[in-house]
């Protein structure tokens, strides 16, 4: 067991999939943002296209089954820091967040996130209106999607049971969890994420759609049925996309559903190479096709 003074002060937990265009620009600025203590470690669902060879010389890696909740989940029960972050691939922390961190849980807060804002010097109109709306919502509603940099304290992450390995909105579950553990603000920093999802899906078509799951969500759908239709809207148009060389960044499901549920019914056999360890890959209960972790439910 690590002693509470030799723990580092951050654990810094991304889950990705297909991101290697993505991670070590993600992972250098966490760690520039967090001091060179914080511990960063990658939870990879199995990627096509080397992503957790890229991470490697910068962060410990695990690779599991897909799906975001689960993956941060197995990140945490690895973690050993005295904060746990949750961070999305394609999410960039700028500089001072450790310090606005502990500045928020120094004022009894057990939990938090940052400011959404979006990459870019001057963002356009939309993407403005979008970044207020999201923090306006985070200050009166005190909840919080993913790509806004969840973290917790350790005791608190117990306190609450944890990420849940939800097909869909497992980030905002997770708050709900978190805001039963203690105080949940938001910290005085940002968290800057990619347009890319919007641009991809089209910007109101991708807020209409959020809006509608999460509603869905909220009156008691089956979080499985949800993610099926967010695979069907989402991330099968996005693996299409992958298949055309001229086409987005990968970033979508891999394979047919009937694929994905014959990987994660099967165990993984064992890496070697150095700096990468796989969990053992468990099939959902629900027997759910996996969400890649990239496919972001965003406002």
């Amino acid at each position: 067991m690590i002693s509470d003074s030799r723990r580092p002060p951050f654990s810094v937990i991304v889950a990705t999939l297909n991101e290697a265009a993505e991670i070590s620009e993600t992972l250098a600025r966490a760690s520039a943002a967090l001091g060179p203590d914080a511990e960063l470690i990658v939870v990879d669902g199995d990627s096509r296209d080397g992503t957790a060879e890229v991470a490697i010389p910068a962060a410990r890696v695990i690779v599991t089954a897909a799906g975001r909740g689960h993956q941060f989940r197995t990140g945490a029960d690895a973690a050993a820091g005295a904060v746990l972050v949750f961070l999305h691939a394609d999410t960039w922390l700028e500089p001072g967040v450790g310090a606005a961190i502990e500045a928020a849980l120094a004022s009894g807060a057990v939990a938090g996130c940052l400011r959404f804002a979006v990459r870019g010097d001057r963002p356009s109109l939309r993407y403005r209106v979008l970044s207020s709306a999201i923090n306006w919502r985070t200050r009166v509603f005190r909840t919080a999607t993913g790509d806004q940099a969840l973290f917790v304290t350790r005791e608190g992450y117990r306190a609450c049971g944890g990420m849940p390995a939800a097909p869909l909105f497992e980030d905002v579950r997770f708050v709900r969890r978190l805001r039963g553990a203690g105080p949940f603000v938001q910290a005085d920093s940002r968290a800057l994420t990619s347009t890319r999802r919007w641009d991809e899906g089209g910007f109101l078509a991708t807020v209409g759609r959020h809006w509608l799951l999460r509603a869905l969500e909220r009156l008691g759908a089956d979080p499985a049925g949800l993610a099926h239709r967010y695979d069907r809207d989402v991330t099968r148009p996005a693996n299409r996309l992958l298949k055309n060389p001229g086409g987005s960044r990968a970033g979508g499901s891999r394979g047919s559903g009937k694929e994905r549920r014959t990987e994660l019914a099967s165990p993984e056999h064992e890496v070697r190479r150095p700096g990468v360890a796989r969990a053992t890959a468990r099939r959902r209960d629900d027997g759910s096709t996996a969400r890649p972790p990239c496919a972001d439910h965003r406002e």
